[in-house]
This record gives structure tokens, sequence and C-alpha cells, in this order.
């Protein structure tokens, strides 16, 4: 069988087409320089590619794409390069399988098979034999050492990987896809539908949410505008380190994320936004105000720009596309703490909120309306422990902005999801 092979600076998912066709010359100069390239293979006479090769070397990051007869993506596969030059980990794989030929791609009803994987063996195996919402059956998945790693081909060399999938019997023979011209070469900015490589969870624009005035919606409620942040506390920090975590997370765990800031004592506070609302038991429209984040402000400069924390095992080359890293909770419960008074910060919490020992030093309960609940502190460091009120259970990301120089200015947690900005109001409006 004969199969064609093109290359093009990216991949038009939307129109499945490649975006700006490049020669085998030009693809192996961006292999050999880490741009982001794509390789397509074609069956001669089929509409649709029999694969798509997606490859960002400086991304650790090596995609495929498989499409059945119909142009449906049957089989997605995310492969990422560490510390071994010549290996690859099969890190994340969604396989769905069409019930017919007439189920749209990526039907809700589809049923799929996610697999992901760890380097140290780490895995879980996800089926959903009915689609989305149709119940979930998780495993650890037993795959051998070759199942789980592949070894990384020299350009050109790289074999047709879904040959299995698309029932090949015989080694398929390779020939080059005519190069067709464009009328606009170059490295423009690719269309909003090409593929890029995968991204972890973006920050959004967290300064707004501290800037008075300004208009969001959560998807929920239409229109909310943001109020004046609420100056709830300070929080000592003489160790230089602080410690955003859950304060539940498990004896001797150490916290989840620090980040090393100047020692001293810091403002904490809240973000909110003022929204209305029908209240059906009351049969009135009611004006509430909610909080969106809480935050520590290091420094009044702006921050210019924003970076999701790691923790000491988080490795960005690992993260999918919108993953997010951050401390985990399972009392709805986070904390901004001195580091460096961790344990006893963290031993007080637990005397006195889960122990309920009355009269304890050290330890205090925050009635003031605001997410912050609890307050410890360290007499021996002068250490302390803030500890508010999250939405829910669950991964909560940690947001430092830096200003231009690069100096942390701030730390934000989000409560909830980050809004959506609306559009700014023009005079005229306003005035009507």
């Amino acid at each position: 069988m004969v199969v064609e092979l093109g290359y093009a600076q990216a991949w038009d998912a939307e129109a499945r087409a490649p975006w700006q066709p490049i020669s085998a010359g030009e693809a192996r100069e961006r292999d050999a320089t880490g741009l982001p390239y794509v390789v397509v293979y074609r069956e001669p006479g089929r509409e649709a590619p029999l694969e798509v090769r997606l490859v960002s070397w400086r991304d650790h990051y090596v995609g495929l794409w498989v499409y059945d007869a119909q142009g449906r993506r049957t089989y997605d596969l995310d492969m990422r390069l560490l510390d071994e030059p010549s290996r690859l980990l099969r890190r994340y794989t969604v396989g769905w399988h069409y019930t017919g030929p007439e189920m749209p791609e990526f039907d809700e009803g589809c049923p799929r098979i996610t697999v992901d994987l760890f380097p140290d063996g780490r895995g879980r195996r996800t089926e959903e034999l009915q689609g989305k919402g149709g119940g979930t059956y998780v495993t650890s998945p037993a795959l051998r050492d070759d199942e789980r790693w592949m070894d990384r081909p020299a350009f050109g060399e790289w074999p047709l990987l879904s040959a299995q999938v698309h029932r090949l019997v015989e080694p398929p023979t390779f020939e080059a896809a005519e190069l067709v011209e464009v009328d606009e070469p170059g490295d423009g900015d690719a269309p909003a539908t090409c593929w890029r490589p995968p991204r972890p969870a973006q920050p959004g624009p967290i300064n707004e949410l501290f800037r008075p005035g300004v208009r969001v919606t959560d998807g929920y409620h239409p229109e909310m505008t943001v109020v004046e942040p609420r100056r709830v506390a300070t929080l000592r920090v003489p160790s230089g380190l602080l410690a955003v975590s859950g304060p539940d997370a498990g004896e001797g765990g150490g916290p989840r994320i620090t980040v090393p800031v100047p020692p001293g004592e810091y403002v904490l506070d809240e973000a909110r936004v003022r929204h209305s609302y029908h209240c059906e038991w009351r049969d009135t429209e009611v004006t509430t105000t909610a909080p969106t984040a809480v935050r520590l402000l290091v420094s009044e400069t702006p921050a210019a720009t924003w970076e999701m924390a790691l923790g000491p095992d988080d490795d960005p080359r690992l993260f999918i596309e919108e993953q997010i890293a951050g401390f985990d909770t399972d009392g709805a419960t986070g904390c901004f703490a001195d580091a460096g008074a961790w344990e006893p910060l963290v031993a007080l919490f637990e005397r006195g909120l889960i122990q309920g020992e009355p009269d304890l030093d050290g330890y205090e309960d925050i009635d003031d309306g605001s997410m912050f609940m609890q307050r410890t502190w360290d007499e021996a460091s002068g250490g302390e422990l803030m500890a508010f009120a999250t939405t829910g259970d669950g991964t909560y990301p940690v947001w430092v902005g830096r200003s231009h120089a690069g100096e942390v200015v701030a730390v934000v947690v989000l409560v909830e999801g980050m809004p959506e900005l609306l559009p700014e109001r023009d005079a005229t409006t306003a005035d009507a």
C-alpha cells in the first residue's frame, strides 16, 4: 500500500487540512531546531488522512491524530519527550468508538476510552461505554514498559503508527506528496482553528478581579460588577517562604506550594463582585456581594504577569491541555501560612478546629463575614496561618503575580472558576 507523506507548519483541525505546506527539507530544519510542524499521512484517493503527526520538540511534545474514512478523529495520542533523549512517554490517549457512520465527531454519546500515564508507572484507564454522562469505569492500566514508552525515531524514519487501526496487513510504501504552493508562505500566525502544542491552564484577567467597576459574568449570573477589595487581615511570614496549601494536607506532608517572599507582614484581602438575582422565596430582586478570590499582597506594584505556582513533584513537560497544578483539599479549605512554621501552625489548626480544644493559645475563629475562617500563630517564630474557605473540595491553582522586574507582588487563589470579562460600557450607555 502506498502512503503519501506531506509536511506543513500546522494542521487546521476544523478544515482537516494542512496549513502552510512545507518541503521535507524545511520540516527537517524545524525538527532540528524544535519548531512546530506536522506530518500528514494520506492514502491516494481517500479524502481524510490516515493520521497526522504533530511535532514540537521545544515543548517536549509529539501528538498523533488518527482519522476514519468519514473524517472523524478516532484516536488522539499525546507523547512527551522527557529526560531520556531517545524515549517518548505515551502520556495521554483518547480513543473514540463511533457506533455508526452517521455519528458526529466527538458526539457526547460516543463510547470512549482514556488512558492517563506517568513516568513513575502510575496510570489510570477510564472507560465511558455510553459516552459522557453514561457512567465511567476506572482501573489501573496493566501495560508493559514498551507499551508505555516508545523509542524516538530519527526524522524521516517514523512508522505509520495507525497501521493496525487501519488494518494494514503489509508495511506501507511511503512517497512524498506533491508540495502545494501557498500565496503567502512564512511563519505568520496560524488561524485559531489550527493545532498548537498543549498548554497548561492560563491565569485569565486576575488583575481585573481587584479593579472596581469591571463587569464580569460567571456564566450563571449574566452581569456582575467588581467592587472594592475587602482587606481582611495581615499575615506574618518571618521565614521568607510563603506556604499556600490545604491545612488538611496530612501529617508530615508539608505545604503543597511554597513561594519565596521577603520576610515581613503582608495584607490579605478578598476580591468581590456585586450582582442581583430574583429570590424566589422572597419573590423580589435581591442584590448581594460574593467573593471571587483571596490574595496575599506583597507589594502595591501592579502585577505585569501571572504564573501558576508548581509543587516539588510538578513537571510542566507532562501537562496536558488546560491542566492545573495546585493544592488539594478534602475540607473545602485553603490557607496562607509561614512555611518555616508550617508544622506547629497546622497542629494548632487541627487542635482548634477539628479537636475543638477550648481556650487554645495560638488559635482563633474569625467571624467577620469574610472567606477567612481561622487564624493560628506560632509564638516561637512569629509565623502565622490564615485559613480560608473554598467553594468545594478539589485542586486549586495558586497564581503568582510578578512585576516587570520579575519580583513577586501578589499571590492569588481563585475560590471558584475565573469569571469572564464583559465589554466596558461606553459613555453613552453609562449615562443612560
